[in-house]
């Protein structure tokens, strides 16, 4: 896109959004029973997503796709679904109860499930030969 803005682009990026926010709230509902124990909805909407941007990035990311479709797959929907701030609220409160193992923990397989994630999706939607 260049960086111009356009319509198409901004309803794009608003719809993609509104799908992503929404399943991230229905992952967090699904693991409402063991939100105590470990953030486990965050950890996985954030691998999740990491996953779909890899894999998003080679399906729609070359100069030969539609730029307002790959706007709306990677920074609405990956964007209103992933959860970084979130992920930074649950580590520090982790910290705050005395649970720094655990924060430790989760930041850990926060970072190395997400980047591994990424490569997946990008090896996942390699071209064939």
């Amino acid at each position: 896109m260049n960086g111009t803005w356009s319509l198409a682009a901004v309803l794009a990026v608003a719809l993609g959004g509104a799908v992503g926010s929404v399943a991230r709230y229905l992952t967090t509902l699904a693991f409402a029973p063991v939100a105590a124990a470990f953030p486990f909805a965050t950890l996985t909407v954030n691998v999740v997503g990491a996953f779909l941007i890899g894999l998003f990035a080679r399906l729609v990311g070359g100069a030969d796709h539609d730029p307002v479709v790959r706007l709306a797959l990677t920074t609405g929907l990956c964007g209103g679904f992933t959860t970084f701030s979130a992920m930074s609220a649950e580590t520090v409160t982790l910290v705050q109860q005395g649970r720094a193992g655990r924060a430790a923990v989760y930041v850990l397989l926060s970072l190395v499930l997400g980047f591994g994630a990424t490569a997946f999706g990008l090896a996942v939607a390699r071209p064939r030969p």
